[in-house]
């Protein structure tokens, strides 16, 4: 291990690189901080108190800028969603399934649509929120004149949502940057680090909960038990994450032994499924929170207790549709007949399974196993901070910053394991390449 550290801090190329992605990263940590011009920061407070989990998410990924509503509040997550989109489209329109398999060349063809769908989402998405907001009362600040904020009300609205539309422009962009020049995916690293920037929240939370008001005794058992939960759960993601399924592969103009293999992730899914169920339970609770004071009874109460996931009917739906997602998903990313056809075409087979059709149906069984172990994990993963608020009885702040398990627990670990990944397999290529100077 110290080897490989050595190795990466002395090379001067992937060093800038690092260097440049913390630039970038401070660069959106300082933007997180700029409010969005004209707005009252005091209704955001009231809008995240009675809002649903779906605006948590949006805020757990922009770093908590959208409880500060900054020009970044809406952060990556339009890209997020169009990039989505697309590939689901990739489904349905030929010219969209077309340039997926037409290279680079049509790779940014899908790139530059995504990019503009992300914009639109984002301005639709930003002057939505603004409404919603407004609902409770008014959004803008209370230094201008009355008269001005009755006649041009949605030309602040649509201001607002522009400057919030041009910062999540801003922030695709240096995504992209870190692409490019920095180490990692972009867009995963500021979501990591959005997420990233909770965790000191998580362990104040505890400290205070158990040692600064605990009564000592039992309560501090409490806090090394849950310590010990969270790193039993980390090391258990971790391990899923980098477990893989071999299938062995043999080439038929080749003799002797051949180590070729095609690796099938157990998790194929990744956080996908999870984030997918969440959203389409908590867009009714939202909708329901920007209309409705009450969410305990009538229409308001009714759909809290189906779309809810703390309550047996919303966390019945939740597991379902996590299920549901996990196997669409997977074999939305991974296509059997694609892969069999790949194979026959490259004159490989699999030992022991005729080339073709047996082949596909040996894949797509082996998918299906696959695809039931990391459904189950990602169910036991996604039900863990529901559980685990119920048995230490957290509620409210203290459930909101203490989660054991999670999307974020599994974004955060998928995004390390990849980074470190690719900073050591730049490291050594850069090593290497000096040999033939």
């Amino acid at each position: 291990m110290w080897l490989r550290i050595k190795r990466v801090l002395s090379n001067k190329t992937v060093m800038l690189r690092i260097a440049f992605t913390l630039l970038i990263l401070l660069v959106v940590r300082i933007g997180s901080f700029i409010t969005v011009p004209l707005f009252d920061t005091r209704a955001i407070v009231q809008f995240m108190e009675s809002s649903g989990s779906f605006v948590a998410i949006l805020n757990n990924f922009s770093g908590q800028a959208l409880e500060r509503f900054s020009i970044f509040a809406l952060g990556i997550s339009p890209y997020i969603t169009a990039s989505i989109a697309v590939q689901l489209l990739q489904m349905v329109i030929p010219s969209f399934k077309e340039w997926s398999e037409q290279g680079e060349t049509g790779k940014q063809k899908l790139n530059r649509i995504t990019r503009y769908m992300s914009i639109g989402l984002a301005f639709v998405q930003a002057f939505a929120l603004i409404l919603g907001i407004s609902v409770n009362g008014s959004v803008l600040i209370p230094s201008l004149e009355a008269s001005a904020v009755e006649r041009y009300r949605y030309f602040f609205y649509a201001y607002m949502a522009l400057v919030m539309t041009g910062g999540s422009a801003l922030v695709i962009w240096l995504a992209d940057q870190i692409t490019k020049k920095g180490v990692g995916n972009g867009t995963s690293i500021l979501i990591t680090a959005g997420i990233v920037t909770s965790l000191p929240a998580m362990w104040t939370t505890l400290w205070t909960k158990y040692i600064t008001n605990g009564a000592g005794g039992w309560d501090i058992v409490l806090f090394i038990l849950v310590l010990l939960i969270y790193f039993a759960i980390l090391f258990g993601v971790v391990y899923v994450h980098i477990a893989t399924r071999r299938i062995p592969i043999q080439y038929a103009n080749r003799q002797g032994k051949s180590d070729s293999h095609i690796p099938m992730k157990i998790n194929s899914a990744s956080v996908i499924p999870v984030i997918f169920a969440q959203t389409i339970l908590s867009i009714p609770l939202t909708i329901v929170g920007f209309t409705s004071g009450s969410q305990t009874s009538g229409l308001a109460g009714w759909i809290n207790n189906i779309f809810n996931f703390q309550q047996p009917i919303g966390f019945i739906l939740y597991v379902i549709l996590i299920v549901i997602f996990s196997f669409f998903y997977s074999f939305l990313t991974i296509n059997p007949d694609k892969i069999a056809d790949n194979l026959q075409k490259s004159n490989a087979y699999v030992p022991g399974i005729r080339p073709g059709i047996e082949t596909k149906d040996f894949i797509a069984k082996l998918l299906f196993k696959i695809t039931v172990i990391g459904t189950v994990y990602l169910v036991i993963l996604a039900v863990l901070p529901i559980i685990t608020s119920i048995v230490f009885g957290f509620q409210g702040a203290e459930a909101s910053a203490i989660t054991l398990g999670g999307t974020s627990l599994l974004i955060i670990v998928g995004v390390a394991i990849e980074t470190t990944q690719q900073v050591e397999t730049d490291a050594s290529q850069t090593e290497y390449s000096g040999i033939f100077r």
